[in-house]
């Protein structure tokens, strides 16, 4: 960012003239990012300027500009626009790039609206509650826009497997401080070997899947605590997970080298692929073999669904 252009958004927004900021921000043409295949999702706040602008330098494959939480309220008409403004600079990335909104009854439909000309690849709504807010969503939103809902309130948890209404909503993110609170149970209840945690992982992720949703578990906001959080990746990991929200770039690296070291795992998956592949014509699709143990049709299915989602 050294056009005259952006110097003057700088200057604008340390001088807080949102004027300006607006004649600035115009809309331009987006080719939108559909991938679902990213792992570590980044929270920037979009009232932080100088983290706004390392994004196409930072390693997290999905970007999540955050309106919400961290964002003051007399800040929040600033991060809109700044969000919009930088938008319409990232005309196309390899990079997820979300926002996620403040809740609709608190300015959100009018953000979607606002964004809506400048595309992001999808849309976070949080504190939804029922099918009934998705669908008031989907009359506002973008059709090429995807839609992201945050599972934070009892009532979305109760409609959870209610709530994937259209082929546009395509992720689910679990907030699990602001669930466990709207519960009424206690965030100490938040460890790894916890029965009510696990239960709360699995139910999220086999409801979320069962849909054809993509499931990114919660944000763990010790950030400084390394070993912790890798010890939670690894067991998420080892449910079925493949991204986790992050807050800093040391989680970020955490989790990219924790789920994209699926290296072994493909190989073994084009394997099996070859060998059924093989044995099918032969006439055999039930077999056993020295490495892999035995290959029928629901393993070689579980091959080409790894390979699909590692494209």
């Amino acid at each position: 960012m050294k056009s005259i252009q952006s110097e003057a958004i700088i200057v604008a927004y340390e001088n807080k003239d949102l004027q300006t900021l607006l004649c600035l921000t115009k809309p331009h043409a987006r080719v939108q990012n559909k991938s679902q295949n990213y792992h570590s999702v980044l929270m920037l706040s979009c009232n932080k300027i100088q983290h706004l602008m390392k994004i196409e330098s930072l390693q997290a494959d999905c970007i999540m500009l955050n309106l919400e939480d961290g964002v003051s309220k007399q800040d929040k008409p600033f991060a809109l626009v700044l969000c919009a403004f930088f938008l319409s600079k990232i005309q196309k990335s390899n990079k997820k790039i979300v926002v996620r909104v403040n809740a609709l009854d608190e300015g959100g439909d009018e953000e979607i609206k606002y964004l809506n000309a400048f595309m992001p690849d999808a849309i976070r709504v949080p504190k939804i509650k029922n099918k009934k807010e998705v669908q008031n969503i989907l009359d506002i939103l973008h059709v090429d826009i995807e839609l992201h809902l945050s599972i934070e309130t009892a009532e979305s948890w109760n409609n959870l497997a209610t709530l994937a209404l259209s082929k546009r909503v395509t992720t689910f993110y679990l907030g699990v401080l602001d669930l466990f609170a709207d519960m009424q149970l206690p965030q100490s209840l938040i460890e790894k070997d916890n029965p009510t945690m696990l239960y709360i992982l699995s139910h999220f992720l086999v409801t979320s899947k069962a849909m054809g949703i993509k499931p990114v578990s919660f944000v763990y906001q010790d950030f400084k605590n390394v070993d912790a959080f890798e010890q939670w990746i690894s067991l998420e990991k080892k449910m079925g997970y493949d991204a986790k929200g992050c807050i800093s770039p040391s989680q970020v690296k955490c989790v990219n080298q924790k789920f994209l070291d699926d290296t072994k795992d493909l190989e073994k998956a084009k394997k099996i692929i070859e060998l059924f592949e093989r044995n099918e014509k032969e006439g055999v699709t039930g077999f056993t073999h020295a490495n892999f143990g035995f290959i029928d049709e629901p393993i070689y299915k579980g091959a080409l669904a790894l390979l699909r989602k590692n494209k």
